[in-house]
């Protein structure tokens, strides 16, 4: 249907009706119980592209290491990474660090009610402008995600809605009264009812109006994407060890883990020329720790750990425990550390790279 052919009494309908299942059936999630704009903006970073039940354990936490948008400025970008570990996808930690630190700049840290000025904050898209200036600061703003998409191509048994299709669409059905609560009452319709698979059309409060449900097309709307083929690619690990400490590599600043700290991956030196090369002396056998697979959007890593116990460099010492928490690198000017039991908990790894940490400290025992 032309988003211009939708009577009025239709979006009346339909506002009125989902409104009133929200206000019965809403989870109650913690970002929901404030509607301070740092807030709300921390929890919309955290649900892009992450579930539910993973942000909830990771929200709380982060407002009580960062409770303002000053406090988050002001950190280390490793303190910041750090509370993100987990979540994955850590350009937006970066994006949410570096939108504080223009929000503190520029409007003395008061997140920005003006949609341009909020859509130009790094990591802040269209939707996440329209969640934030409707839950936020009330502005009647459609918000447009992947659970209203589906929504809104059932409602109207649309096969392949295109953004500006929807875009106007849902700009028709925006509460003017509770614009808010409407950009949340769509997303938990899309997240607990009309889901994916097995959708619960009986539950659903607004099936007398679905286009799709009275065609029987409900699962073949949206119409699904294209499979793409994920390559593959084996990453041999350098695990270097002594003194119980091993050594991690912060990555560079582009590309896969950007930023992040991982453990050296292995080049055509081989585990023990590149040893060398780091300033490192190898002693004793190598071995290895079991494959670790990770898949991230565009890729299927298998990373593969060699281990050696190496002697450091001669004209440097180990980092201390106490040195490792504080953030300091053991060797100034370059971005190596030494990890152990006692003081990885500041240094920021990614899920694969804990597990192959994990994996060496059992190794170790």
């Amino acid at each position: 249907m032309k988003p211009e052919l939708i009577p009025p009494a239709t979006a009346s309908g339909v506002r009125r009706s989902l409104l009133d299942h929200y206000d019965r059936t809403a989870r109650d999630l913690p970002w929901r119980r404030d509607t301070d704009p740092y807030r709300v903006l921390v929890s919309e970073f955290m649900l892009q592209q992450t579930r539910v039940e993973t942000v909830i354990k990771y929200y709380e936490p982060w407002l009580e290491r960062f409770p303002s948008v000053e406090a988050l400025a002001a950190a280390d970008e490793d303190q910041v990474l750090k509370a993100w570990e987990g979540l994955g996808y850590y350009r937006r930690a970066r994006n949410l660090h570096k939108a504080s630190q223009i929000v503190a700049e520029r409007y003395d840290g008061a997140i920005p009610s003006d949609p341009e000025a909020l859509r130009a904050l790094p990591g802040v898209g269209e939707y996440t402008t329209g969640a934030v200036s409707s839950i936020a600061f009330g502005i009647p703003a459609p918000a447009v995600d992947g659970n209203v998409r589906r929504v809104f191509a059932r409602l109207f048994d649309e096969a392949a809605p295109t953004p500006s299709w929807l875009r106007v669409v849902a700009g028709r059905f925006v509460s003017e009264d509770r614009p808010g609560d409407w950009t949340q009452a769509l997303m938990e319709l899309g997240a607990t009812v009309c889901t994916p698979r097995t959708p619960a059309c009986v539950e659903c409060p607004v099936v007398a109006w679905c286009a799709a449900h009275a065609a029987g097309t409900v699962d073949e709307r949206p119409a699904p994407p294209r499979k793409r083929e994920v390559p593959t690619r084996v990453i041999p690990l350098a695990v270097y060890h002594t003194s119980g400490k091993a050594l991690v590599q912060r990555r560079p600043a582009n590309g896969l883990l950007a930023g992040l700290w991982a453990f050296p991956e292995l080049n055509e030196l081989g585990l023990e020329d590149c040893a060398l090369s780091l300033g490192l002396t190898p002693r004793g056998d190598s071995g290895t720790l079991p494959d670790v697979e990770h898949r991230f959007t565009h890729l299927h890593a298998r990373y593969v750990p060699a281990v050696l116990e190496v002697e450091p460099r001669p004209a440097v010492n180990l980092a201390s425990d106490d040195d490792a928490e504080s953030g300091a690198a053991p060797w100034p000017g370059e971005d190596l550390r030494w990890i152990g039991a006692e003081g990885r908990s500041d240094t920021a790894l990614p899920v694969a790279q804990r597990k192959v940490f994990e994996s060496w400290l059992e190794s170790m025992e």
